[in-house]
């Protein structure tokens, strides 16, 4: 069961992250288009995206650390059994505007990191997601839980973490499509 749970997230992190490289291919002046309704430029949801990973990933690393220490003290392989991860909850996180949310100010892209840098974090950002789902092969990750105060999710543990993760990007990726579409359309 747990193979299956890491083996999709993995998918997912892969797909994911693959459709945020290809962002960093796209010409300057698309990059940088300001939406007409005063939202994000694809630069900047791809540094927020960073951004958010960043913290996600303080989270996520101190949960993958005390849930390894948990497992060396407590039998939990009985209750892997039953694990869900619950899916459908932490897919409505992928879907741009399915709820309210006011982001945290220190998650607010101010547009000054340069594109390589942001490519480099986001790079890092996947090899430490890999490594920690790698760490947690054996369900370990069930151990500990944080709150998510985000859509109201409650407490949640560490698979659930990198899958918010995945799929926070892919609300992104959502927005900056319908900037690539706004800015055809003005070109055209």
């Amino acid at each position: 069961m747990m193979a299956e749970v890491i083996n999709t997230i993995e998918m997912e992190l892969k797909q994911t992250f693959d459709e945020l490289f290809k962002w960093f291919n796209i010409d300057n002046e698309l990059l940088n288009y300001t939406p007409d309704n005063r939202g994000w430029s694809i630069r900047k949801n791809l540094e927020h995206i960073s951004l958010t990973n960043h913290y996600l990933l303080l989270l996520i690393s101190k949960g993958a650390k005390k849930a390894l220490e948990r497992s060396k003290k407590e039998d939990f392989l009985g209750s892997l059994a039953d694990y869900d991860l619950d899916w459908d909850r932490l897919k409505i996180i992928g879907q741009h505007r399915s709820f309210e949310w006011s982001r945290p100010g220190h998650m607010e892209p101010r547009g000054r990191m340069r594109i390589t840098e942001i490519r480099y974090e986001l790079e890092q950002q996947l090899k430490q997601c890999h490594k920690h789902l790698l760490s947690l092969q054996g369900g370990e990750g069930v151990l500990y839980k944080t709150m998510m105060s985000v859509n109201n999710l409650g407490k949640i543990d560490v698979y659930h973490y990198i899958y918010f993760l995945v799929q926070h990007a892919k609300r992104h990726i959502t927005q900056m499509e319908r900037v690539e579409v706004e800015f055809n359309l003005g070109v055209s």
